[in-house]
């Protein structure tokens, strides 16, 4: 006979009916993590696609119950009707119930089973005796025996087992207390993220709390055990159960590099201040160098979030042995800030500053300061509309090579303001682009043209007939780009001087397409013929006007479509050209994606070039190197990308910028290569990068720089990782070009245990090495990471 209760404050009934429900079997019980782990091929095809190719299994869904059934996820509480079933019964009326066989109990999301029972309908207390298995939402315990109140929700479980799903993470104990929905007191316990009968790492405690509600869970008295010999103690620590910040130790952080740095041992500190900021600082010890620190901060409001980074070193012996009078204190300082106020309305700010030029060779690992010659301090406001932008800013620059000259060095822009503005009226479209700026560098050392600083406004409206169709667009325009400038310690006339050039632009395009299928692959293809012409009337003289932010743009595919070489507002081209340009284009008509793109193009000059940089930019040729641009995507994730310049009167390639990127759809696999040629400058490098498996736990790293033109290496990186289901470990040696063209050599480690981070460096390089590295990093364990 299978007996079956409803308890609760009200009511009390029993219902007796045949049942051939199978008993708790005797002998030894399986594991908390033993009875939901499943071997891949048993796994739901939903759990068994997310699961990693070096995981042998997984986990079942922590809402499905042991008979298959979803558990409700309704908090427990006194109100909550106790259910009961069991193959015998005895019931005390108003006093006691005695179940005894395959006892099943349910109250809320709370479930579990045992041999027998015994309920206090005065207490409300549950005596359970094993084996015994409880289930809820999200976890499941398993014990020898246990107490549990109806009333409170309290489970007590003498010799536990236990496994919260979401983080994958199991233990033991010699008692486990329940004490609420969401949080687990341990004693004498052990938890780890590996599957059953694999323990790798462990923390072991002799007191361990876990609250899921606020995602993290202390500890005293820890070890971390590696394959069950000790590691590490620690007296107290807090660890994270979830993506949730909790204040705490990080991982610590060690590395080596021939650069200045190194070895180096750091041990990060996360401080969880409030729910809008919170900041981590990091102590290390450099060899050869002594303390240093760096501390970061970030700050989110509701406009947007601030960032403050900050090293610092009071003593640095090996600058200081280097550099003869220096007194060894070396300091660094990055802000970066942005914020959205509505309406249209952002703002943004950046602000570097370091103490000496060899600061980021010899000491950053964290500050988002890349190598650089020079540190941009900018910060200002946008408004974006429909029909107008609008910006102010103020813009300088820290200058970090002391031989750097005074006549080499970018000018500040204090401030600039820009305006554009557009206006439809019937057929005609009228547009403004504007600037001012108030220019300032130190020139008290220079003479002549470049000892000027002062202000300049430009404005350029254009009114335009733009014509649409289906099949393809037209559009003439005309415009007048007027420059006003007032300069201070300008010398070669008058301080205040104007120039206007009128310019005419007519774009045309027309478009052809027509279907057809490819290994059974419907695609459209398109024909997409474009002619532009430009004509500007500028001054062919304009080297008596400063060169505050003028530079000659890049020739390539897209410059076919711009009638002025030069970029900043101090130079004018003058043009009278027609560029030719045919693009087509094939896209997959089942996915909407664009699988191959082909472009080519030329200008063909009717003048000379007069204007010119102080020498650069002129020209008399009658065409332009042939530019070309192809783009294939045959594949989701096989992508490649050329462009070209090709000189038909010296019949040489002029430039050329190939890329070749793949992976594979989990990202295990990744490959790119990359080839760049300039004859202008005198460069050709060759990149090869990869991520592959080596077999499904062990995957090897590797990239490779080479320098046609000097005939040598100019960077490598190769490493390795190992991945199991509940840990990785990648050591990466990793050689670089400095400024003095020596290799100098870094090597950096990883070490990330499932559910309790990492530790060191490598990763970072990687992912600025290898595309697609970080989104690998991402599905590392199978759960993309916040």
């Amino acid at each position: 006979m299978c007996a079956r209760f409803r308890l609760s404050s009200l009511a009390v009934i029993v219902a007796l009916a045949a049942s051939g429900v199978r008993a708790e079997g005797a002998g030894s019980s399986p594991s908390a993590a033993e009875i939901d782990w499943r071997p891949r091929s048993e796994l739901p095809p939903e759990v068994a696609e997310r699961l990693p190719v070096f995981c042998e299994g997984g986990y079942l869904p922590g809402t499905v119950g042991g008979d298959g059934a979803v558990v409700p996820g309704v908090g427990v509480d006194g109100s909550a009707a106790l259910e009961a079933s069991a193959l015998n019964a005895r019931y005390e009326l108003d006093s006691e119930l005695y179940l005894q066989g395959d006892v099943r109990l349910r109250q809320g999301p709370f479930q579990a089973t045992g041999a027998e029972a015994r309920y206090n309908q005065q207490s409300g207390e549950l005596q359970l005796q094993g084996p015994l298995v409880s289930r809820g939402e999200g976890f499941l315990l398993t014990g020898q025996d246990a107490n549990y109140s109806t009333q409170s929700g309290q489970l007590d479980i003498n010799t536990a087992t236990f496994l919260l799903h979401e983080s994958e993470l199991r233990g033991e104990a010699s008692s486990l207390s329940r004490v609420s929905e969401s949080q687990v007191v341990i004693s004498d316990g052990m938890i780890t993220t590996c599957g059953p009968g694999q323990n790798d790492w462990s923390i072991v405690a002799s007191d361990i709390e876990l609250d899921q509600a606020e995602g993290f869970g202390t500890a005293r008295h820890v070890r971390l055990e590696v394959l069950d010999a000790p590691v590490f103690y620690w007296p107290y620590i807090t660890f994270p159960i979830d993506d949730r910040r909790k204040t705490g130790f990080l991982y610590p952080q060690f590395g080596s590099s021939s650069a200045g740095s190194g070895a180096y041992l750091a041990l990060p500190y996360y401080l969880n201040l409030a729910p809008h900021y919170d900041a981590t600082l990091t102590p290390q010890y450099i060899h050869g160098r002594g303390l240093f620190t760096e501390v970061e901060g970030r700050y989110l409001s509701r406009y947007g979030e601030s960032v403050l980074q900050l090293g610092y070193i009071d003593n640095d012996s090996a600058f200081r042995d280097e550099n003869p009078g220096e007194n060894g204190e070396r300091w660094a300082l990055d802000l970066t800030t942005r914020a959205a106020f509505g309406g249209g309305w952002s703002g943004y700010g950046d602000y570097a500053v370091i103490s000496d030029e060899d600061y980021l060779s010899d000491l950053n690992r964290s500050l988002e300061i890349d190598q650089a010659t020079h540190l941009q301090r900018r910060g200002g406001v946008r408004y974006y509309g429909a029909n107008q932008y609008f910006e102010a800013y103020l813009n300088g620059y820290q200058t970090i090579p002391d031989r750097i000259a005074d006549v080499d060095k970018p000018y500040a822009q204090l401030p600039e303001v820009i305006y554009g503005g557009s206006l439809e009226a019937g057929w005609l479209e009228a547009n403004l682009e504007s600037q001012y700026t108030w220019f300032y560098r130190d020139n008290e050392n220079l003479t002549g043209l470049d000892k000027a600083n002062g202000q300049r406004l430009r404005a350029i409206p254009e009114l335009a007939l733009p014509m649409r169709a289906l099949w393809g667009f037209s559009r003439p325009s005309v415009s007048l780009d007027y420059t006003r400038y007032e300069l201070d310690d300008y010398t070669l006339g008058d301080a205040g001087f104007d120039r206007t050039v009128p310019v005419f632009e007519w774009d045309n395009g027309l478009y052809f397409d027509r279907r057809s299928s490819l290994f059974d692959v419907p695609y459209n293809q398109t024909l997409e013929p474009r002619l532009y012409y430009a004509w500007a009337d500028a001054e062919s003289d304009q080297n008596y006007i400063p060169d505050f932010d003028t530079g000659i743009r890049s020739f390539r595919f897209d410059q076919l479509f711009r009638r002025d070489r030069f970029t900043g507002g101090d130079r004018v081209g003058d043009a009278n050209q027609l560029t030719v340009a045919l693009t087509s284009r094939f896209n997959d008509l089942l996915t909407g994606a664009e699988r191959a793109r082909v472009s080519v193009g030329q200008v063909r000059y009717f003048e000379d070039r007069e204007v010119d940089l102080f020498g650069e930019g002129a020209s008399d040729r009658s065409r332009s190197p042939l530019a070309g641009e192809l783009v294939l995507n045959p594949i989701d994730n096989l992508e490649l990308r050329s462009s070209l310049l090709w000189d038909h009167e010296t019949r040489k390639t002029e430039e050329g910028r190939s890329q070749l990127i793949f992976h594979s759809e989990d990202y295990r696999y990744l490959a790119t290569l990359g080839h760049t040629y300039s004859r202008p400058d005198e460069l050709e490098q060759t990149d090869i990068g990869t991520v592959f498996l080596v077999t499904d736990q062990v995957s090897a790293i590797g990239r490779w720089v080479w320098d046609s033109e000097l005939d040598r290496t100019v960077g490598t990186l190769a490493g390795l990782e190992y991945n199991n289901c509940c840990w990785s470990f990648q050591v990466v040696h990793q050689n670089y070009l400095t400024d003095d063209e020596e290799l100098d050599t870094r090597l950096l480690f990883r070490i990330e245990l499932k559910g309790l981070g990492g530790s060191g460096g490598a990763s970072d390089n990687i992912a600025d090495a290898i595309y697609g590295y970080d989104e690998r990093e991402r599905r590392r364990f199978g759960n993309p990471r916040r």
